[in-house]
């Protein structure tokens, strides 16, 4: 079974693109100024890079910075947060955050274990 990658909706780009257009005047009035472009481009690589890869070998949860492989043998349950957010809780008791999926994406993640998280 292919990976199946979990991400961000790509529309999530466009309040960037319109952050990016309203720094302009401020980046081109000072060479000093031209810092505030790193904070379109942090926010474009956040939507571009976090998210949840399903596979044979278990769930990798990808945040800006780093990667948490979570393998099925590791994996004790899903707990649904306060928010409808979703946990990985591991045999070793601890919890790692799903970052881009929500409680109504549970049939979809069941579907993509292929069996090893219960359909709720």
């Amino acid at each position: 079974m292919p990976v199946a990658r979990l991400r961000m909706s790509r529309t999530a780009l466009l309040p960037v693109l319109f952050l990016t257009v309203c720094v302009l005047p401020l980046g081109g009035a000072s060479p000093w100024l031209l810092v505030l472009f790193v904070v379109p481009a942090v926010l474009a690589a956040w939507v571009l890079r976090v998210g949840v890869d399903v596979g044979d070998d278990g769930v990798t949860v990808r945040s800006l910075v780093g990667a948490r492989h979570v393998g099925w043998a590791e994996l004790a349950g899903i707990r649904v947060g306060e928010r409808s957010d979703l946990w990985l809780v591991t045999t070793a008791g601890t919890q790692v955050r799903l970052p881009v999926l929500r409680a109504r994406d549970l049939p979809r993640l069941a579907a993509l274990s292929g069996g090893r998280i219960p359909t709720p």
